[in-house]
């Protein structure tokens, strides 16, 4: 298990009295990303997210909004999902939503067969192309339960590994095409979470871009809130509302007297469509 994932599980919510000094928040726009007309418009969040392991309480999302952060990442399933999701329901994301949150879904599905560290769920050469498809379904069905409807992105979550190897990186490839593919064909837009060292890397650098996500989530801890100044790859790779940066880790933030350890994004790309 990557240090990502380690360090969600040591998340939690506490309550203090202390509150924070905030920014004003984004806004938001719809974006089309696809030509099809049986695609619902995209709807895009531009501004700081945060992602956490657990999805807060009503109450501190409530205390929460209108400050720094505009969305929030929420773990909506995978076998490989760290934190179990207590407050995470249709009834949590209708409610969110009408408070003003945008939300970004991320899927934490089969590893790589040479990650280091144990997962519950391993892809390897043989099984890569029938796990990708029964993920996605899975995902399909687990954003749906939560009101995130069709044209909703999911973010596919593939933690570090060596892509040097091969036989592993064409594994990989094999499972994210196959992901993709099916979400795609259940209406959902396909997005991918990774290291630009390596699991982001492996996307952006692929020569064949058959069935890869059209959205990429980059994780590149340097503290620079920006999807452009420090985007590692091509110029012209997800552009257009494409890209969201995983900038700042393990950030321990009070707001209106909820204390949440989060990590920071900076995000101009797809969330859901809720409500």
């Amino acid at each position: 298990m990557s240090s990502h994932r380690q360090s969600k599980k040591r998340r939690y919510v506490t309550w203090t009295v202390a509150g924070a000094a905030v920014v004003a928040g984004a806004g938001i726009a719809a974006q089309t990303s696809m030509a099809a007309t049986t695609w619902p418009a995209q709807r895009t969040y531009t501004g700081r997210a945060f992602d956490t392991c657990a999805a807060p309480s009503l109450s501190a999302m409530k205390a929460w909004h209108g400050g720094l952060y505009g969305a929030a990442a929420v773990y909506i399933g995978g076998k490989n999902r760290g934190c179990s999701q207590p407050n995470l329901t249709a009834s949590w994301v209708k409610s969110v939503s009408t408070v003003g949150w945008k939300l970004i879904p991320i899927y934490v599905g089969a590893q790589p067969p040479c990650q280091t560290g144990s997962s519950p769920e391993k892809l390897t050469a043989t099984t890569a192309a029938s796990l990708g498809a029964s993920d996605a379904a899975d995902a399909v069905a687990k954003s749906s339960a939560l009101g995130m409807k069709a044209g909703s992105p999911v973010y596919l979550d593939m933690e570090p590994y060596d892509i040097t190897n091969t036989s592993c990186n064409n594994a990989v490839l094999t499972y994210v095409r196959a992901f993709d593919k099916a979400l795609r064909a259940k209406t959902y837009r396909s997005g991918y979470y990774g290291f630009t060292s390596s699991s982001a890397k492996a996307i952006a650098k692929a020569t064949d871009k058959t069935d890869l996500p059209g959205n990429m989530w980059y994780a590149l801890w340097d503290k620079q809130n920006t999807t452009t100044t420090d985007w590692p790859f091509g110029a012209t790779q997800f552009t257009n509302h494409s890209r969201g940066h995983q900038y700042m880790v393990n950030s321990k933030e009070t707001r209106n007297g909820y204390t949440i350890t989060v990590d920071r994004d900076a995000w101009d790309a797809p969330v859901a469509i809720t409500g």
